[in-house]
């Protein structure tokens, strides 16, 4: 069976960028090898401000809102502060999430199959699309860029008293539990999420130990014993790779490095990325012209993040507590906080792209 477009991977990126597909007219399949999509969830599904005012999620998957912000050195003595006059975050039910974008892609006539792994046998296709996360096997066949910088990260999520406290996301810097990364702790009054994140071969311990004694000796949140949902996986912080797409297909979301180098925030550049894989995409099935493909540079994309590759090498030569608590001494500063808030609540995140002009 022939297909006009074969979307590798049924994660969010997948099956938006399939979603916008199929409602341009494109006979596009989705293949995913998990059975079920409430498996093997590996983000932690904060989405930031500027995602949730630029696109249609459905409220009652989202967590309350999050505008306070702590920020703990390693001795979790004298935090930063910020809050924010904005709703910055909410924090999703990520199973619902797939359940609800799956809904949508196959609404727009997109076929969805799960259980299904690449190369799919008896099926061609004009284009191939992965989304098949961090180390995509879609990558290696087209001869694309794959990630070579990844950190590992867990997270368990437990229930909390309802209006126990006001909703924090806490951060903390701390290497000897998240070396390169950070530990964090999002509790928004419904659910409290805990994970930590650092490069695999400097963890002083396997992550579910790390993240019992960072859970167990953080302070003023209460999190009970039993944690509902656990979920992990590599996260891609080397930036937006340069070579994303060719004449056979091209990369979306994790696959495609996009993720923010500094924060590892995936979601707001999965959305955007997939509009713009999409329409870039549509374009070139409907021209055959390949210089369309130019209009998905990933080295244009990985340019408009140098300060934030420059601020990830920085923390990732971050080795000891003594270096992290010197580091707090200029956040606790006036021009230290101004850039952190700047930093946390700003607009920037992934950078929207002009429309692609199809040319005739």
């Amino acid at each position: 069976m022939k297909v006009d477009v074969l979307v590798v991977g049924a994660g969010l990126a997948g099956l938006h960028t399939a979603r916008l597909l199929a409602l341009q007219g494109f006979d596009v399949l989705v293949c995913e090898r998990r059975g079920s999509l409430d498996v093997g969830i590996r983000t932690t599904g904060i989405f930031v401000r500027r995602t949730l005012e630029d696109f249609a999620l459905p409220g009652h998957l989202l967590g309350p809102a999050v505008r306070r912000v702590l920020l703990h050195p390693p001795s979790l003595r004298a935090p930063v502060e910020l809050t924010s006059a904005h709703d910055e975050f909410r924090v999703a039910d990520m199973a619902g999430i797939y359940a609800h974008a799956l809904s949508e892609a196959r609404l727009a006539g997109a076929r969805v199959h799960l259980g299904v792994p690449y190369p799919v046998p008896g099926i061609t296709a004009r284009f191939t699309v992965g989304a098949d996360g961090a180390r995509s096997s879609v990558a290696r066949r087209l001869g694309l860029d794959v990630n070579r910088r990844l950190i590992i990260g867990a997270e368990e999520v437990f229930r909390v008293n309802a209006g126990a406290s006001a909703p924090t996301f806490h951060c903390v810097l701390d290497p000897r539990l998240a070396p390169g990364y950070l530990a964090w702790l999002v509790d928004d009054g419904e659910h409290a999420h805990v994970g930590l994140a650092g490069h695999p071969g400097r963890l002083a311990a396997p992550l579910p130990r790390l993240l019992r004694s960072f859970r167990d000796g953080f302070p003023d949140v209460p999190v009970p014993a039993g944690p509902v949902r656990r979920r992990g996986g590599p996260i891609p912080v080397g930036g937006v790779l340069r070579r994303i797409a060719c004449a056979e297909g091209l990369l979306v979301g994790d696959a495609a490095g996009a993720v923010s180098p500094l924060t590892a925030g995936g979601l707001d550049p999965c959305l955007r990325l997939s509009r713009l894989a999409a329409a870039v995409t549509g374009d070139y099935l409907r021209t055959g012209d390949p210089s369309v493909l130019r209009h998905y540079d990933g080295a244009a994309l990985r340019a408009r993040f140098r300060g934030r590759l420059l601020l990830r090498d920085v923390l990732s030569r971050m080795g000891s507590p003594a270096t992290a608590e010197l580091a707090f001494r200029l956040l606790r500063t006036r021009p230290g906080r101004v850039a952190a808030a700047h930093l946390l609540f700003g607009d920037g995140s992934f950078p929207d792209q002009s429309p692609v002009v199809a040319i005739r």
